[in-house]
């Protein structure tokens, strides 16, 4: 059973990181937006809210799963998804802003040498105290300031998994199947057209330059 068959709220209580709190943490910023208010028939698989993530368990910040995001993220992001549907695809997102204490996590499970649960489906080639240093996951993401976003076209091959720490998940691996390639070579035109840059070590990682007044926040996801 993966994190989407079990009841949301019983993820939360294996996570101990949402449900025990008297009330949410901080209030997001005025600018700040739901995608689903914005961009509805954009699939979310918020995966740091649930069990199905490198951690394999719900990740201190996600009290729910909904993607956050600049609002000027998420209108660019509904103005991709218009794009999409006119050549029959849709995009699912996979994480948003992420809160700085989600990060702060990263960092202690890093430094955890015992807790390898999830080392063969998401790190089975890497030492997990070397992820940081490869660019795997960042001290100080772009995902805290809203500008970030994680997602893929639904049903496409894009030759691995998201989230999979490896050379194979770069933007521009050589070793991917022809059909892979032309799946990444779509979703960043798509992406790009509309203002977004890819990270070249994850092909499904994609922030929007040029905005003003970024910033790390640190509010509960709800």
């Amino acid at each position: 059973m993966n994190c989407a068959d079990k009841p949301f709220a019983t993820l939360l209580t294996s996570s101990g990181g949402c449900r025990d709190q008297a009330g949410p943490r901080g209030e997001p910023p005025e600018n700040f937006v739901r995608l689903g208010d914005v961009a509805p028939r954009i699939r979310q698989e918020m995966r740091y809210a649930g069990s199905e993530n490198f951690m394999g368990r719900p990740v201190p910040g996600y009290c729910a799963g909904q993607c956050w995001l600049r609002r000027e993220v998420a209108k660019a992001l509904a103005a991709v998804q218009s794009d999409a549907e006119s050549g029959g695809r849709s995009l699912v997102v996979y994480d948003c802003y992420r809160p700085q204490r989600a990060t702060r996590a990263f960092i202690a499970w890093a430094g955890d040498p015992a807790d390898e649960l999830m080392k063969e489906e998401y790190y089975p080639h890497l030492g997990k105290e070397t992820l940081f240093d490869l660019g795997y996951i960042a001290r100080e993401s772009a995902h805290s300031t809203g500008v970030a976003v994680d997602l893929a076209l639904i049903g496409l091959d894009f030759g691995t998994p998201f989230d999979l720490f490896d050379e194979a998940s770069g933007s521009h691996f050589a070793g991917l199947s022809a059909e892979a390639k032309q799946n990444r070579a779509e979703l960043f035109a798509l992406m790009e057209r509309h203002g977004f840059v890819n990270f070249d070590k994850e092909w499904w990682h994609f922030t929007l330059e040029n905005l003003e007044g970024v910033a790390p926040h640190d509010f509960d996801v709800r």
